[in-house]
């Protein structure tokens, strides 16, 4: 299980029913397990795409500030400065990273980022969201947000 960095604004968007809106007080930085498999890849492909998919640069190594940027382009120091992934790196992964990523793909990455919640595997009995929520507890992320309708 990998964690992705991606903060505690969440608390404040909460309390003020504004979530995920506004530049200032958006959450720029979140935690949540991601499975190690391609889902790992995605979201890295996600996240190296940010300033292409913005269009402030031409192609996603052109972003000085970006890893990817780094492992291209930087001088031979560069990619020390990076953490190890939990996978190898693909080879050819500059070219993976502008190969075209699904809507479905993106908003189901989107939505694991808005709501804090683990992003892997959902198909079958037994998926690998629940069993990161049954071994990390973070089971508030897959309920719906807000206090439960009274019931009867």
């Amino acid at each position: 299980m990998a964690w992705v960095t991606l903060t505690h604004a969440q608390r404040w968007h909460a309390h003020r029913d504004s979530a995920g809106t506004g530049h200032v007080y958006q959450g720029r930085f979140k935690s949540c397990p991601v499975q190690e498999d391609e889902h790992f890849y995605s979201v890295c492909r996600y996240v190296e795409r940010n300033a292409w998919r913005a269009k402030l640069v031409r192609r996603a190594e052109d972003w000085r500030w970006g890893s990817l940027w780094r492992m291209t382009q930087g001088d031979r120091d560069a990619p020390a400065l990076l953490a190890a992934w939990p996978l190898s790196r693909p080879c050819r992964w500059a070219e993976w990273v502008h190969e075209p990523q699904t809507e479905a793909e993106v908003a189901a990455i989107r939505r694991s980022i808005r709501r804090g919640c683990s992003f892997g595997d959902e198909t079958g009995d037994e998926t690998w969201t629940d069993n990161a929520v049954r071994e990390l507890g973070p089971e508030t992320t897959l309920r719906p947000r807000g206090r439960p309708r009274k019931s009867g």
